[in-house]
């Protein structure tokens, strides 16, 4: 009889989660489905509810101005309620919007505290942003030796701006001994991926011969 009890209990317990997931489930689907203003329905309820998932993406709606009308303000305030819960890309966003100034008063040491935090969960773009910030010295005291250390985490997820950033830290010896052919390396991940400063640099760097066999027909190729 006990057994039978907890059988049902849990059943229910399952079917309540199920439900109250559902309106996040729903503006997913809508979402990736490109109907924007269902999603946008659904992730009001399910924000109602505490979900972070659905706070993060109605604010990326609100901050692009999909399926509403744009507001960074609406946008900040949810970043705000997803990142209170942990949630990375939220806490990465709600640093760049501090950053950069948008929708709230620039704050450099705000973004810093946000980016640290998204950046210690894994996130490669805060811990690229994080590189940046040691290097310049904006909202912290400037770093090499940091900046270094978060451009590597976000490089060796793929990040082809912080493989760039490193490759150049090793070109000029900036918080780490200068070693050409290390830069070379970077530069040319970045390269592969795109990256125009290190297309620009890898093209630098085979016309002069530093850090590998000159050549001048590939120097022009990364020109």
């Amino acid at each position: 009889m006990r057994q039978q009890l907890l059988c049902i209990f849990t059943t229910l317990l399952l079917s309540v989660g199920a439900t109250w997931a559902a309106p996040f489930k729903n503006g997913l689907t809508t979402h990736t489905h490109g109907n924007p203003i269902d999603a946008v329905d659904n992730y009001h309820i399910a924000v109602a509810r505490g979900n972070a998932n659905a706070q993060f993406n109605l604010g990326r709606m609100y901050d692009k101005g999909k399926g509403v009308s744009q507001s960074y303000a609406k946008a900040i305030t949810l970043y705000r309620l997803a990142a209170a819960q942990g949630h990375a890309n939220a806490q990465f966003n709600l640093g760049y919007m501090y950053d950069k100034g948008k929708g709230i008063p620039q704050d450099y040491a705000e973004a810093v505290k946000w980016y640290r935090l998204a950046a210690a969960q894994g996130n490669a773009n805060a811990q690229y942003e994080l590189g940046l910030k040691y290097a310049s010295g904006q909202g912290l005291t400037q770093d090499h030796v940091e900046a270094v250390k978060w451009y590597r985490l976000a490089a060796a997820q793929g990040n082809a701006n912080a493989q760039y950033e490193l490759g150049y830290m090793y070109d000029k010896g900036k918080g780490i001994p200068q070693d050409y052919a290390e830069a070379v390396k970077w530069y040319r991940l970045a390269a592969a991926q795109g990256n125009a400063n290190a297309q620009y640099e890898l093209g630098l760097k085979y016309a002069s011969g530093q850090g590998l066999t000159q050549d001048h027909v590939e120097a022009v190729k990364w020109y």
